[in-house]
């Protein structure tokens, strides 16, 4: 058989884009332009013709990461006519009142549930956290959250917020990936990760509260609206969100419907919300269209991902990859199994979550399948071994909160998230004991 590689060179070799992916991921560089250069490299390496490259890109526009990609923009411009409309404010001061900060712990937890109630409806953790760190900051700052105690909260619950959300971009990918209806995934594997996580974020939030408190401190510019009172069209748009995304949604879980339904549901949430708060329809679409533009980077890089892991997976990179690996594997033990899927997803595969969830996938599905593995914990195992890689690492998320919360407690922050990375693998172990 004739080799796809260049020069007749091993398969194995065609990882090497991908490892030069991993390694500029985690450098300052243009995420895009990461990705540019890796799929010229691999597509040299496996020896693609240039003038099917075009086919190529045309064909990976309505891939399902393009999708996916598309989906997150849609959440970019849902969270623009939040903000635009000021049901954002609404909702974020409601959540805020309702639970009461009127001590350290009710201030963290206070701000953790609106994190992640704003992430899993927008399905963006920058985004979400961009408009709800300036609202409560001001809020907790008064009751002596540190800055170093306000960046586990967001990085903690926000990205969990990612791991419940309908239709954040992970749950899409993963319940595509795996064939589980919502339900299914958020009983079996979304919400006790995310427990463990939130309990965790909780614990070490009040750790380092204790530890850098008069330490370090907001110096803040901005006051505190202490009568704030919402706009008719602040409660109108709210309303509007809230009855449009539980009905679709809704809908959505009793049509099982796929990945693509999220489309419909962002945007007529949009449009409805827009409508409601009483922006024109052209000032909606300008607001809207501006609020995807800030992804519009995030959706081209999906769609050059998509002929990447193809070109890589179609040398027989990841077969090779997995036969290298075998003796760890060879046992067809599920927890050793599990371990070691989940530790290459964390520390062998880096970038955006829901293109690690394809690649971990691509190695692996074989794999599982042979040896039984329920979907349950592979999903598990895909969630886990995708996402912890922002908490393993001091990496774009990691920066992008502590950024947020005014922060440059790095020391506390890499603890954290060593914690939580930690906490997360030995749950897979124990998940895969009672498989």
């Amino acid at each position: 058989m004739e080799s796809t590689m260049i020069f007749g060179i091993s398969p194995i070799f065609a990882l090497l884009p991908l490892i030069i992916y991993i390694i500029l991921a985690f450098k300052d560089i243009n995420p895009v332009l990461n990705v540019v250069i890796c799929v010229i490299l691999s597509a040299i390496m496996t020896k693609q013709p240039f003038s099917g490259m075009g086919d190529v890109i045309s064909s990976a526009l309505g891939s399902f990461l393009g999708i996916i990609g598309f989906i997150i923009m849609l959440g970019s411009a849902l969270g623009a006519v939040l903000k635009e409309t000021g049901a954002a404010e609404f909702l974020i001061m409601t959540l805020m009142k309702k639970i009461g900060i009127d001590s350290e712990k009710k201030a963290i937890i206070a701000s953790m549930v609106t994190s992640i109630v704003i992430v899993a409806l927008l399905g963006t953790l920058a985004g979400a956290n961009a408009i709800i760190a300036p609202m409560i900051i001001p809020l907790v700052a008064i009751i002596g959250i540190t800055p170093s105690t306000m960046a586990v909260v967001l990085m903690g619950a926000g990205i969990t917020g990612l791991f419940i959300g309908p239709y954040s971009p992970q749950v899409v990918t993963i319940m595509s990936l795996t064939g589980m209806s919502y339900v299914e995934y958020i009983l079996q594997t979304g919400l006790p990760v995310a427990l463990i996580c939130w309990i965790t974020t909780f614990v070490c939030a009040l750790g380092i509260q204790k530890k850098t408190r008069g330490v370090y401190k907001y110096e803040l510019e901005e006051t505190v609206e202490d009568n704030y009172v919402p706009s008719a069209g602040a409660k109108r748009a709210t309303l509007a969100f809230a009855i449009s995304m539980i009905a679709l949604i809704a809908y959505g879980i009793y049509l099982q419907s796929g990945s693509s339904y999220a489309i419909l549901v962002i945007s007529i949430t949009a449009i409805v919300t827009g409508l409601a708060g009483g922006l024109h329809p052209d000032k909606l679409f300008d607001v809207m269209i501006a609020g995807a533009s800030r992804m519009m980077w995030l959706f081209i890089m999906f769609v050059l991902f998509t002929p990447f892991i193809g070109f890589v997976s179609e040398a027989g990179a990841f077969d090779a990859l997995v036969g290298l690996i075998e003796p760890l594997l060879s046992s067809n033990s599920k927890v050793v199994v599990s371990l070691v899927t989940a530790l290459t997803g964390i520390f062998g595969v880096g970038g955006a979550a829901a293109a690690q969830s394809v690649v971990i996938d691509s190695m692996f599905k074989e794999l599982i399948t042979s040896i039984g593995m329920s979907t349950g914990l592979w999903s598990t195992i895909l969630l886990v071994g995708s996402q912890i890689t922002s908490f393993a690492y001091p990496e774009a998320d990691m920066m992008g909160q502590m950024g947020l919360a005014r922060s440059k407690d790095l020391k506390n922050m890499v603890k954290f998230g060593i914690t939580i990375t930690i906490v997360t693998v030995i749950y897979v172990g124990i998940r895969a004991v009672f498989d």
